[in-house]
């Protein structure tokens, strides 16, 4: 049996902004690196084997937090990248409407699909399962990407709400099938935001 705890990364300025972010490397802001901490202080106790997280920054440095309260090496993997958003990268919904129409989402602007980006992140677990057989691995990426998996995996769950930032979200594996142990905690929130 394993289990993997996902995590989205803590808040960034274009997060509070509403700008689409994709893969473009915007780092955590202050109140994304005090969640990080709060989350980290919550991991301090909780038993995990490994972790591993996407190579942007946001991602990174909120891994790193969770490293450093456990004397724990940090691996990265570009699979773990949030959905590349093409010529949107940047913009708010305003200006998306402003330069492409009401109907924008309906170009091809370049946004990698759902298929693509579930895959990558089925991709990774599966070679997490793989290698770390009954572990607990953390896994700390973004929302696109951990939404996106999730429905490949647990799609007997409700899973619909948004992920919110350094959210926890545990699935364990056992004979070739997924459960959801806790979806979207914030626990360690509590009374901060």
């Amino acid at each position: 049996m394993t289990v993997i705890g996902l995590i989205r990364h803590g808040l960034t300025d274009w997060n509070t902004e509403r700008r689409i972010q994709g893969q473009t490397d915007v780092p955590l802001n202050e109140l994304g690196r005090k969640q990080a901490e709060l989350l980290s202080l919550r991991m301090k106790d909780e038993h995990w084997d490994y972790i591993y997280a996407s190579d942007l920054g946001r991602a990174r440095e909120t891994a790193a937090c969770i490293g450093n309260v456990k004397q724990m090496e940090v691996n990265t993997d570009q699979r773990l990248r949030e959905m590349f958003c093409g010529e949107i990268e940047g913009t708010t919904l305003e200006e998306r409407v402003a330069k492409w129409g009401e109907d924008w989402s309906q170009l091809d602007l370049g946004v990698e699909t759902h298929q693509q980006i579930a895959a990558r992140g089925m991709s990774f677990i599966q070679e997490v399962i793989e290698r770390h057989p009954n572990q607990k691995v953390l896994i700390v990426s973004h929302g696109a990407l951990l939404s996106l998996t999730l429905m490949d995996l647990i799609p007997h769950e409700d899973i619909e709400e948004h992920l919110h930032n350094t959210s926890v979200t545990t699935i364990r594996h056992t004979e070739n099938r997924w459960e959801c142990l806790q979806y979207n905690c914030i626990a360690h929130l509590d009374g901060f935001e």
